[in-house]
């Protein structure tokens, strides 16, 4: 597969969370604003792409019978460097997204890229496989927390940090009443499940058309 392939794979014909399923947790819990979608899903990229680099160097090194205890210690590392920069450099973030940030140690899209593609190939195709799946899975993140703060709250948050805020009110919810079952639980499974949906029908759409 060419480099260009290995790196959009992750947006559209790969996407961790329309596609595999994968790292549902954050892609549900975490979604109630763009801002919150899109930090995490940031987040998640930094260590994606450091975990496939890394593995990538130190498998062949690594016997086969420790390889996954391994790989969760690299991930943990990374996660919890990124855990403390957040923690000092953007603090609001930090603390909306709280205990799902320490969890992407278990996320299955970082622990399945180490198994399936980064411990088997070299370390460029690693790292655009890191960086294609990761911004596929923060592009998701971002769309589906877009389509719940929009509905449920009228407003759609794309910058936070400290006392500096871009918010963009979409409506007034005097004019329009927000549904707020959007920005809870149910929420987030209806409308991942439209985004699934739309998904499945461009892919049928092309099919139907090549």
């Amino acid at each position: 597969m060419s480099a260009g392939k290995e790196f959009t794979k992750g947006f559209w014909r790969e996407n961790p969370s329309l596609v595999l399923l994968l790292g549902m947790c954050p892609t549900l819990a975490v979604t109630t604003s763009a801002f919150n979608g899109l930090g995490m899903g940031m987040a998640t990229t930094v260590v994606l792409i450091g975990s496939n680099i890394i593995i990538s160097l130190i498998a062949g090194i690594i016997p086969k019978k420790v390889r996954i205890p391994s790989y969760i210690v690299v991930i943990a590392t990374l996660v919890t460097m990124v855990d403390m920069f957040m923690a000092a450099y953007a603090p609001d973030l930090h603390s909306a997204l709280g205990l799902f940030i320490p969890l992407i140690v278990v996320n299955c899209i970082i622990l399945g890229r180490a198994e399936a593609f980064a411990s088997k190939n070299s370390v460029g195709y690693a790292a655009l496989d890191g960086i294609g799946m990761g911004l596929g899975f923060a592009l998701t993140l971002f769309i589906l927390g877009s389509i719940r703060e929009v509905l449920g709250n009228g407003t759609l948050t794309v910058f936070k940090y400290k006392e500096v805020l871009l918010q963009f009110v979409v409506y007034h919810k005097e004019a329009i009443r927000p549904v707020l079952v959007f920005i809870l639980a149910p929420g987030a499974f209806i409308a991942l499940g439209f985004l699934l949906a739309f998904k499945n029908y461009i892919d049928g759409f092309k099919k139907k058309n090549a």
